[in-house]
């Protein structure tokens, strides 16, 4: 089956968080991490079908998708584990803030790594718990830790795996490191870039999966909304062996605090499991030959994208403090370094859209780059 990346899609008027920022200027924005690529089909069609349903209730997490996530884990990941350990939310973000709040003590330390997803630092600043920064250090073109300095006292570890905005994807013996080093700290672990793996001889391993022992402290999350871009339908879940952690999680959720997934998220990420693995591998092969485009043309520092659709560069060669408002001025928006906890002359480019408006992006940017080059 063809599954056509390149086919334009009219995103203004949609209420996209993306579009909307810049609507009515001559900017490309390619800043908010979703993509530009419509939904597989049998996603689309089992929304539409429950839109002709007409009646959209409270809703229980359906069974058949429990068991097939668990079915997917063991099979993408060889990874098993429980229907129990599942905790639904409406998202991964709620859950990185329920973590900080009902998994660390008023009075705990929590570390978390620089850069990354900005909802991670956010999560401790806002609930709020002491934190320390962990930089990861850009080793032959990747973004890793130092296991050294993870060695410290502290009650919760939040983890990106694979990691955003630096696009590295751990290998066993990195998290192996990484789990051994933060002691008997609770790692909370947003994996939900893991299906985005670009290289294919790369593969995603779930923290939780190392051993009995990680799985007991680790709580991972994750959605399909971000692999096959439905974020606005709301379907997220936490995966949780310790009973006594997915308790004290889950109190908000079961208590209505937060509220549960939306119906179409649970229809969007059924379909998708179930029927989208072709779409799936397309959109990586697409995703695989943007990625090259945009190393091969930019000529600036960046690790090597092996997972997620984002791309990490320093600008600073350029000589700005602020890369993000360099390019914008040249009609392309990206996210800032600082967003990230990094230095104003970073940016992170998202390239999950249609090649000519990427083509269109990078020529934009290489100009302003030329421009700004002494002569």
């Amino acid at each position: 089956m063809a599954f056509d990346f390149d086919a334009p899609v009219e995103r203004a008027g949609t209420w996209s968080t993306r579009w909307e920022r810049y609507a009515g200027r001559d900017v490309i924005p390619l800043w908010v991490a979703d993509s530009d690529f419509r939904a597989p089909r049998a996603v689309i069609e089992a929304l539409a079908a429950r839109a002709a349903h007409g009646v959209f209730g409270y809703t229980t997490p359906p069974a058949a998708l429990t068991q097939t996530i668990c079915e997917r884990l063991e099979r993408r990941y060889a990874w098993r584990i429980e229907p129990s350990w599942i905790v639904y939310l409406p998202g991964v973000v709620p859950g990185l803030h329920l973590a900080a709040r009902k998994l660390a003590p008023p009075d705990g330390h929590v570390l978390v790594p620089r850069p990354v997803y900005q909802h991670l630092k956010r999560a401790a600043e806002l609930a709020p718990r002491r934190f320390t920064e962990i930089p990861l250090h850009l080793e032959r073109g990747r973004w890793v830790f130092d296991p050294d300095e993870l060695a410290r006292d502290a009650q919760l570890f939040f983890l990106c795996n694979p990691q955003n905005p630096g696009g590295t994807v751990f290998r066993r013996a990195e998290l192996e490191a990484v789990a051994e080093a933060t002691g008997d700290a609770v790692i909370v672990s947003d994996e939900i870039h893991c299906d985005l793996v670009l290289d294919p001889e790369l593969r995603h391993v779930p923290i939780a999966s190392l051993s009995p022992e990680v799985s007991r402290r680790t709580v991972t999350l994750m959605s399909a909304s971000k692999t096959f871009n439905f974020p606005a339908a709301g379907c997220a879940w936490a995966i949780i062996e310790n009973e006594r952690l997915r308790r004290a999680f889950a109190a908000d959720v079961n208590a209505h605090v937060l509220h549960s997934p939306s119906v179409f998220g649970y229809e969007a990420t059924l379909a998708a499991f179930r029927e989208g693995d072709a779409w799936l591998a397309a959109q990586l092969e697409y995703l695989r030959g943007n990625r090259d485009l945009v190393e091969q043309t930019l000529r600036l520092p960046m690790a090597h994208v092996e997972a997620t659709y984002l791309a990490w560069i320093d600008a600073s060669s350029l000589g700005t403090n602020d890369a993000q408002q360099f390019f914008l001025e040249a009609g392309v928006a990206l996210s800032p370094g600082p967003q990230f906890s990094a230095p104003g002359g970073f940016v992170r480019l998202n390239f999950a859209t249609q090649r000519a408006r990427l083509a269109e992006a990078l020529s934009r940017m290489r100009g302003a780059i030329e421009r700004r080059a002494p002569r």
